[in-house]
């Protein structure tokens, strides 16, 4: 697919300036970046200064109307009936079997005024699930510019630019600030791990909105990098964050009907709320929730330092086959191998003693080896700065 065919962003012109790579990939039809300049520099950005991304390929959707709040708590498997306005929540959806559609964040703006991020195309299925109830969805995804902000310094860079009360924000709050004269939102929200923000303004305010930001980097005050989906895909994994269409298949895409996964095979259970009244797929994940568990997408830390792409995994104790890793990155804070593996659990249990068969090719020659593999029942990675309030200044 060539460059000419993709959607450009409100904020393409400085994207195209800063790509020195020109390696670009298509996010929901949209130009997005994997590298700007090198992986190394864009992950040290995220974990060490400040980086920028464009999030205007996220699909975004409005949902209005006097059963705005009871359509959304009917759709997701979370309990959104305590969901305070200006608050961001995250949420699965599921089919009537109790497999995941697609995850995202639920923005209460107003009264009966929500705005739903999801990753994937999800206006069929929002309008099929709104039948019986006074809603209004539209779909603005090409609306509103959407900019993350993200990494220690992101408070200090975003405090300098002139955005106001960030000290008070906690995580999963939302404020409204003009600057400048642009109108923006903020959230204390992203998908690294770490401290950070996601700024949403009109498309019009797009250039201005990034000079302002980038423009701290110009004139020396801090480091600022553009980052693309390659560095995201390091943190996020180190964070523990599932992606849709890498570590699991949705319902929706899913050929093979033993494919797609439930929030309890992907160990989001604490998303599964069986005290709110009835959401789509309850009867299933009720039933579920009864049998023992018989497979989880797991947090495994893989010794060695040969990629685990795509690895197959065994349980030492029997020789059994028992997984695939989905999603897998070098850290270089942990200086470890991580994967979120999809593993098979045995009486409900996951096994103790997991080893990766690893292939790998050195000088023309396909090789493998073994490597032990280790259960992480938290994040890999977590810093205290991400929920810190007021956050740190530097």
């Amino acid at each position: 697919m060539t460059s000419s065919v993709f959607q450009k962003s409100p904020f393409q012109a400085r994207l195209d300036a800063l790509n020195i790579v020109q390696q670009w990939t298509s996010w929901n039809g949209y130009k997005s970046a994997q590298v700007f300049d090198t992986i190394a520099s864009e992950y040290f950005a995220i974990r060490s200064t400040c980086s920028l991304m464009d999030l205007t390929p996220m699909e975004k959707f409005r949902i209005t109307g006097p059963d705005s709040q009871r359509f959304l708590n009917r759709l997701v498997t979370r309990d959104l009936s305590n969901l305070a306005i200006d608050r961001v929540a995250y949420v699965i959806w599921c089919n009537d079997e109790g497999k995941v559609l697609d995850d995202g964040t639920v923005f209460r703006l107003g009264e009966n005024d929500f705005r739903l991020c999801a990753q994937h195309h999800q206006l069929d299925w929002l309008s099929i699930s709104r039948l019986g109830f006074n809603v209004n969805i539209e779909k603005e995804t090409d609306d509103i510019a959407a900019l993350a902000v993200q990494g220690p310094t992101s408070f200090s860079v975003l405090n300098k630019v002139g955005i106001e009360g960030l000290d008070k924000l906690k995580p999963f709050q939302i404020c409204q600030q003009s600057i400048s004269g642009i109108e923006i939102m903020i959230s204390r929200t992203g998908f690294t791990g770490d401290l950070g923000y996601e700024l949403w303004t009109s498309p019009e305010n797009a250039l201005d909105l990034w000079d302002l930001i980038y423009g701290q980097c110009e004139n020396g005050n801090f480091d600022i990098r553009a980052i693309g989906l390659h560095a995201l895909n390091m943190v996020r994994i180190e964070a523990g964050f599932i992606m849709p269409g890498e570590d699991f298949v949705t319902a929706e895409t899913a050929v093979r009907a033993d494919r797609s996964r439930s929030p309890f095979e992907l160990g989001l259970s604490w998303l599964v709320d069986f005290e709110k009244p009835y959401f789509t797929g309850k009867k299933a994940l009720q039933a579920e929730a009864l049998r023992p568990a018989n497979r989880r997408l797991v947090k495994l830390s893989v010794e060695g330092n040969k990629p685990p792409a795509d690895a197959f995994l065994y349980d030492k104790e029997n020789g059994k086959r028992i997984g695939t890793v989905k999603s897998c990155v070098w850290s270089p804070i942990l200086k470890a191998n991580l994967t979120l593996s999809d593993i098979e659990f045995e009486n409900g249990s996951c096994p103790e003693k997991i080893w990766a068969e690893i292939y790998y090719q050195k000088e023309l020659e396909w090789k493998s080896s073994w490597s032990q593999c280790h259960v992480s029942h938290k994040p890999f990675w977590k810093n205290a700065r991400a929920s810190l309030t007021p956050p740190m200044k530097f």
